[in-house]
């Protein structure tokens, strides 16, 4: 007769463990989905007991729409929306968002133009209208524009003394087309900032930003609130009859000479910044897998202590603090990227040990490797999803990217079951063995030794 099966106990004081099973399916809140008659889309997510509501605005947007010699007219402008309207000073504008608690920041990306409005559950109407007159008849005061320019201008400086920044600079250089926008930096150069007048501004929101495509998602505790109706009766009131969305942006052109080494020489630095990517794909990746396997790559590659990156560089050499990898997505096209930083004095091992290392992956994963890194990332998006905020960030990702509001909850059901095999397909479909890398450092220290081992070498001053 067989033993019977022990029932695990507690070690402290002999009860039993309770069972642990599996955690059951999660579902990304489903929006409620209104047209309002001036062309916005919006989106409702109810959210019990998140009193803070989060509302996101977003704008379709093309960075190639910026006049050649103004590039960062478009970040100016979104940084400017607050700094009052067309019936309140800047000073009154702040007074009226200080006194109800409405937090406001806007910004501009490849994806387009954002409005991100935080406001406690009871000024939600109030916020919105806020945001319509930001929307629709800034004010771009005189002092105010000189202000965004001069910020800007600091900003850039201090860009360029940041290693990972001044990496991220060259990284975008050397991998698109100079032709091609995605080569330069989303916020301008100092020359086209300092370029940009307050008639620049005003212009390119004349033709740039309106209603037509305009996605508005509201999430959290919206019990008792019409919340269609204060929308169509603020947002919805906002016209621009000359504003003309853009169509969808093509994949960015790469340059003829993308795989290669560009050394930025940081005379005196003790520690090397480095950058290597490839092409990569967006979200809307065809294949029966779509974009599931992708993030699980990346966090099995170098997204965590515990990945294939960290787990060389920094736990068996004592080389750097963390590098990290990750698939990023354009709304067309992408771009798989490691970036780190290490000793000065390994920078040329580091580099020949990443390379190993992203080329090696191409061999593809185990079951147990594909196993725990998809439930990882598929386990935790309750966490990561568990505010008004996030849900909101995700919801407008997702509808700017013209994708199905089920997506995040279907990308997480498909990335339950996908198998090493998906797992190595996807990833040797956009990485083969070509790769942008850009150091950051004294290069005085182990050039040549680079260029022993890479024969691609181009150095260019910090």
């Amino acid at each position: 007769m067989s033993e019977p099966t022990p029932v695990p106990v507690n070690p402290s004081d002999g009860s039993p463990r309770p069972a642990v099973v599996p955690p059951d399916r999660w579902i990304f809140p489903t929006p409620q989905e209104h047209r309002l008659a001036n062309g916005v889309r919006l989106l409702v997510h109810d959210l019990p007991g998140q009193y803070v509501v989060s509302v996101r605005i977003a704008i379709p947007h093309a960075l190639a729409s910026e006049p050649r010699d103004r590039e960062g007219v478009a970040t100016l402008l979104a940084r400017l929306l607050d700094e009052g309207t067309q019936q309140h000073s800047a000073e009154e504008f702040a007074a009226l968002l200080e006194r109800r608690g409405i937090a406001v920041g806007g910004g501009a990306s490849e994806a387009g133009i954002a409005l991100d409005v935080d406001v406690p559950k009871r000024f939600l109407r109030d916020a919105l209208d806020l945001a319509r007159q930001m929307l629709a008849e800034p004010a771009f005061p005189e002092n105010e524009v000189r202000r965004a320019v001069a910020s800007r201008l600091a900003e850039i400086e201090q860009e360029r003394a940041s290693a990972p920044h001044r990496a991220a600079r060259e990284l975008i250089a050397t991998m698109y087309a100079p032709t091609d926008r995605a080569s330069r930096p989303t916020g301008g150069s100092a020359s086209t900032v300092a370029a940009v007048a307050r008639d620049d501004i005003v212009a390119h929101h004349a033709r740039a930003i309106g209603p037509q495509g305009c996605i508005v998602v509201v999430a959290g505790d919206l019990a008792g609130l019409d919340v269609a109706g204060l929308v169509a009766s603020t947002l919805g009131a906002w016209t621009n009859p000359d504003h003309v969305p853009p169509s969808r942006p093509a994949i960015p052109a790469v340059a003829a000479d993308w795989s290669r080494v560009v050394v930025v020489d940081r005379p005196g630095s003790v520690q090397s910044e480095i950058s290597i990517a490839c092409p990569g794909p967006d979200r809307h990746v065809d294949g029966d897998a779509g974009w599931s396997p992708y993030p699980v790559l990346g966090y099995l590659v170098g997204g965590s202590p515990n990945a294939r990156v960290d787990a060389v560089l920094r736990e068996d050499k004592g080389y750097t603090y963390g590098i990290r990898s990750t698939f990023r997505p354009r709304r067309a096209g992408g771009m798989f990227l490691t970036s780190g930083s290490v000793r000065g004095d390994v920078t040329v091992e580091s580099v020949s040990l990443l390379v190993s290392i992203l080329d090696a992956a191409r061999g593809g994963f185990d079951v147990a490797e594909a196993r725990a890194g998809a439930d990882f990332v598929a386990r935790t998006a309750p966490g990561r999803y568990a505010t008004a905020d996030q849900v909101a960030d995700e919801s407008v990702m997702v509808a700017v990217d013209g994708l199905p509001s089920s997506f995040t909850t279907d990308v997480l059901d498909r990335m339950r079951t996908v198998t090493p095999q998906e797992l190595r397909t996807a990833y040797e479909r956009f990485v083969d063995g070509r790769w942008s890398i850009v150091v950051v450092g004294d290069a005085s220290a182990w050039v040549d030794d680079l260029r022993a081992v890479r024969h691609d070498v181009t150095v260019v001053a910090n």
